[in-house]
């Protein structure tokens, strides 16, 4: 049977684990490098006891050349696997950038994500651990019994006193991960609330500059800057605590374990070669424990990460499987909506339900928070979580994946965002810029001839955001966005907040078109103006469908309730 779960089949685990074959060759040379380490042991071995005795010039220069060559195969192995993980490295960002990028970018509409820009930050982190000293480490560890046993095989006392500074470093390793696991997530944490809260605020340079909000906005800065500074602090210091007690551990080793090969050489027990040998055995045998407990915090910062990543990549594909295979008419029905926020027990939306035909344009009405924005999102299938069901052309939007759907589909939001680029490459939705299709687009938005006075034409950058060009002007180059390529179902919100009676009058005629052309037109406002062009009303309010159904009748029943009301408000005889 066909494994139909998403995250299983695209989650972070399934990409790494597609890795094996490169780890279990890093592995290889790991086992390579690991077996050389003995040589400079065998090699001392040789030269106090063998050479030393027998005074021989020629033993002397075949052991050294036959250590000579083994340290350069060492030196190769160890070459080999540096390269192989820096490949590795690059075949994994690779594999992950693309979904990393659009799931960062889609995390923004899930109301309790409250950092997706760092899932960049967090693939960074787990790459370059997984491909630097920190997974060397691990490696390495299997070897420990390895080294103890040559050390036993030396002497019984020697891989006793092996075995009890390794379980010192261990004890070392597993109180510092308790000391400062949490210090370090707090850390981490708290600069990350420093570094977004600036960066979000850098959007809005205009009003915090012109209306004197500097200064406040610094003060509110530095105070999550000086809470990020305390909490570094304090996890640097207990990370240089276990850092100091583990020298001062590693230190004593090395001289203690020259110490017990001295006290031995003077029982008779040991030679001078294998005293030297053995000292430098087992500094190469808790080699790996020192390293670990070096590399401990990157190894919670990429365990984190890759938590954090796991959850976003597993969040983001669940449920989207299904592909478009031919363009859709646009018959929409909303059934049961309601739509929630973490935190907050009213829905914004409440068992909406209405339907949408090609064809015709429903208008939806309500106050400022009655839910209309809320509702166009998820009418898009752009809104993460919901209950009830939203079809289009009897298929849930939210299987739908985006890059089969979104072709088919033209929205203009309520806060116009436009690229850094060319009025050209804005209606064309930042692709392959079809002028046939753009100019078409920007013919139906009323656009066509205002965009022939600019300096350039088409080809006029518009800048960061938009920024050259007045807020109509951004709303109108939204518009013809939306309408670029013939989409079925166009979702406008708010599309005349911002136009002037000429720009009105270009919204209308190109609503009219649209419905013309056999469009599900999608109309959400809060101005009645433009019920001139509904076909269909759709009345929220506090989330809730008030009324719903054909423009006429929709206003004589509201008519009937004003006149209602009226009539109960007058005073009685």
């Amino acid at each position: 049977m066909k494994n139909n779960n998403p995250v299983s089949r695209s989650g972070l685990s399934e990409v790494l684990w597609s890795f094996r074959r490169e780890f279990l060759v890093v592995g290889l040379f790991s086992m390579v490098v690991n077996l050389l380490m003995l040589t400079p042991t065998v090699y001392m071995l040789q030269v106090f006891d063998r050479v030393m005795m027998s005074q021989s010039y020629l033993t002397l220069v075949v052991v050294s050349l036959l250590t000579l060559f083994l340290f350069g195969v060492m030196a190769f192995a160890e070459w080999a696997r540096s390269i192989m993980l820096v490949r590795t490295g690059v075949k994994l960002d690779q594999a992950l950038s693309q979904r990393v990028f659009k799931a960062s970018f889609l995390s923004y509409l899930n109301p309790s994500e409250t950092a997706p820009a760092k899932a960049f930050t967090d693939l960074t982190v787990l790459r370059q651990f997984m491909t630097g000293n920190g997974v060397f480490a691990f490696f390495d560890v299997p070897w420990i019994p390895i080294y103890l046993g040559v050390l036993f095989l030396l002497h019984p006392w020697l891989g006793i006193a092996a075995i009890l500074f390794a379980l010192i470093q261990a004890v070392i390793a597993v109180l510092g991960h308790r000391m400062t696991k949490d210090a370090q997530s707090v850390s981490t944490k708290v600069q990350g609330e420093a570094q977004n809260f600036l960066q979000s605020k850098l959007r809005n340079v205009e009003v915090l500059s012109s209306m004197g909000m500097l200064s406040s906005l610094y003060r509110r800065w530095l105070g999550k800057q000086h809470h990020a500074l305390v909490s570094t602090g304090e996890a640097q210091q207990k990370l240089g605590v276990v850092s100091a007690v583990s020298k001062f551990v590693r230190y004593v080793q090395q001289s203690l374990s020259l110490g017990i090969g001295a006290w031995l050489v003077i029982r008779g027990e040991l030679s001078p070669g294998a005293m030297i040998a053995a000292n430098v055995m087992m500094t190469r045998a808790l080699a790996p424990i020192d390293l670990l407990v070096a590399t401990w915090p990157q190894f919670l910062t990429a365990k984190e990460g890759y938590a954090r990543l796991h959850a976003l990549l597993g969040f983001q594909h669940a449920g989207r499987d299904q592909v478009i295979t031919q363009a859709p008419i646009g018959n929409l029905q909303i059934e049961a909506l309601t739509v929630r926020v973490p935190g907050r027990d009213k829905p914004l939306l409440d068992h909406v339900s209405f339907s949408a035909l090609p064809g015709t344009v429903t208008v939806v009405l309500g106050p400022s928070g009655s839910g209309k924005s809320t509702l166009a999102r998820a009418m898009l299938g752009i809104w993460p979580e919901f209950e009830g069901r939203i079809l289009l052309d009897d298929q849930p939007v939210e299987r739908l994946t985006r890059e089969s759907l979104g072709g088919y589909l033209g929205y203009l939001p309520q806060d116009i965002e436009l690229f850094d680029g060319t009025i050209a490459e804005n209606i064309a939705r930042i692709g392959e810029v079809d002028p046939v299709k753009v100019i078409s687009a920007a013919e139906a938005a009323g656009l066509h001839q205002m965009i022939l006075r600019f300096p350039n034409g088409y080809d006029t950058r518009v800048g960061q955001g938009g920024s050259f060009l007045s807020g109509g002007q951004r709303q109108r180059i939204g518009l013809a966005r939306a309408l670029y390529g013939d989409p079925s179902l166009v979702v406008l919100d708010e599309p005349n907040a911002n136009l002037d009676d000429e720009g009105e009058n270009a919204l209308l005629k190109a609503v009219q078109l649209m419905k013309d052309q056999g469009k599900t037109v999608v109309l959400i406002s809060h101005r009645p103006g433009v019920i001139q062009v509904a076909d269909r009303l759709v009345l929220l309010q506090d989330g809730k469908l008030v009324a719903s159904g054909p423009r006429d009748g929709v206003l004589a029943a509201i008519q009937q309730q004003r006149e209602s009301a009226a009539a109960a408000a007058l005073p009685t005889a």
